[in-house]
C-alpha cells in the first residue's frame, strides 16, 4: 500500500493511509486476530455477515423495483469546497 506524501504534509498523508486501510477491512481483521475464534463462533459470524449482505441486497433490489421507499440521504458533513479567490489584478506602472 502505497501513500504519498506532498509537502512534507504528513498528517494528510496518516489520514489518507487510514482511510486506505479502513476501505480494505485491515483494522476489522486486526482485531479479529487478536484473539481465538473457535470454529463455532466463526461460523456463527460469517453466517451472521451472509444474512446481513442478502437483507441489503433484497433492500437494494426492492429499491429499484419501488416496492419500498428509499433511505433519506444525510445531509454531507464535508465542508463545500471554495474555489480559490481571481488572483488581484498587477497596479499599472504608468
Amino acid at each position: 500500500m502505497h501513500v504519498l506524501v506532498r509537502d512534507n504534509n504528513v498528517d494528510q498523508a496518516l489520514k489518507v493511509l487510514k482511510r486506505k486501510m479502513q476501505r480494505e477491512g485491515i483494522f476489522r481483521e486486526m482485531r479479529s486476530r487478536r484473539a481465538y475464534e473457535k470454529p463455532s463462533e466463526r461460523r456463527n459470524r460469517e453466517e451472521g455477515e451472509a444474512i446481513r449482505r442478502a437483507r441489503k441486497l433484497a433492500r437494494k433490489q426492492a429499491v429499484r423495483e419501488g416496492l419500498i421507499a428509499a433511505p433519506k440521504k444525510k445531509p454531507s458533513t464535508r465542508p463545500a469546497f471554495a474555489r480559490p479567490a481571481a488572483p488581484a489584478p498587477a497596479p499599472s506602472s504608468e
